[in-house]
């Protein structure tokens, strides 16, 4: 089966090449080898690779900034995935389109379904609810959505990485600790993602690792399991602050846990707890 990958400079798009399957033909491409601002450049980049299948990792993801680039914001989760689905169904092409627990309001407090209803409440959150609502009109059921959250890897930003930074360079740190979710190794999904395309897996589904923590524990957790794998020397104080307290132009959810029940049925796929994930992941960067 040949694969193009959309997005593989980004955290999710590296861990997708580098897991790839030897029986998958992978053509990896972002920007600037096609501008998603483009139509005539995402066009001529489908063209050329003729795949069976479309991995779209590709988004604009600065959640702060796209409260002030909102036309760039929705050029690329909106329009730019409006354009990949259509060609999709134009050459016949299944498509697996990667989104956001942002597309909720995150006032549900339980795990959110597949099929909740979503109320994104940030400029991001709605460009990537029009995005997905593009895929599901052009392609119906031909189509994969996987909505995933509080991705990290030890390729990219994010943060485990600026924690890890921040831990060697500060004397204490606040972190917030009302928001929760549940922090996922981008390692995971993208073996998660490959298992789904072996098993022509279509609709919308949820994918993180298992359990549930706020920013807070994971702060925790990070500096605990850097001492641990050597990456840190030693402690310094976190404290938890509200969200009041740190104030951010975007609108996060406060509870964004997503059910992944649905996905790991189709798959066969067996959870692991994001802790264990977070260790494998620091481990590897020794």
């Amino acid at each position: 089966m040949k694969v193009l990958l959309l997005g593989s400079n980004g955290q999710l798009g590296w861990e997708l090449t580098r897991t790839c399957p030897e029986n998958i033909i992978l053509t990896a491409c972002d920007y600037p080898e096609v501008d998603f601002s483009s139509t005539n450049s995402i066009s001529q980049c489908i063209n050329e690779t003729r795949p069976d299948c479309i991995i779209n990792t590709a988004a604009y993801t600065p959640v702060d900034k796209a409260e002030q680039e909102k036309d760039l914001t929705y050029r690329i989760n909106h329009l730019a995935v409006l354009e990949i689905a259509e060609l999709c169904r134009q050459n016949r092409i299944s498509l697996t389109h990667i989104s956001t627990d942002f597309v909720f309001n995150g006032r549900n407090f339980k795990p959110y379904q597949p099929d909740d209803a979503p109320d994104p409440e940030s400029v991001y959150g709605k460009s990537k609810l029009k995005g997905e609502q593009a895929v599901l009109k052009i392609l119906k059921d031909k189509a994969l959505i996987i909505r995933t959250a509080w991705l990290y890897s030890s390729h990219g930003n994010n943060f485990v990485k600026t924690m890890l930074r921040l831990m060697k360079e500060k004397p204490s740190l606040n972190v917030i600790e009302e928001q929760i979710g549940t922090p996922t190794w981008a390692h995971g999904l993208a073996l998660s993602i490959w298992t789904a395309l072996e098993k022509n897996l279509t609709g919308t589904f949820h994918w993180t690792d298992a359990g549930v923590a706020s920013w807070y524990d994971f702060a925790i957790a990070i500096q605990e399991e850097g001492i641990q794998a050597g990456l840190l020397d030693n402690a310094i104080p976190i404290l938890p602050v509200t969200t009041l307290q740190y104030p951010t132009p975007a609108k996060r959810p406060m509870y964004s846990v997503l059910d992944k029940t649905s996905f790991w049925q189709a798959t066969g796929i067996k959870p692991v707890h994001w802790r264990i994930q977070l260790r494998s992941m620091l481990n590897a960067c020794k």
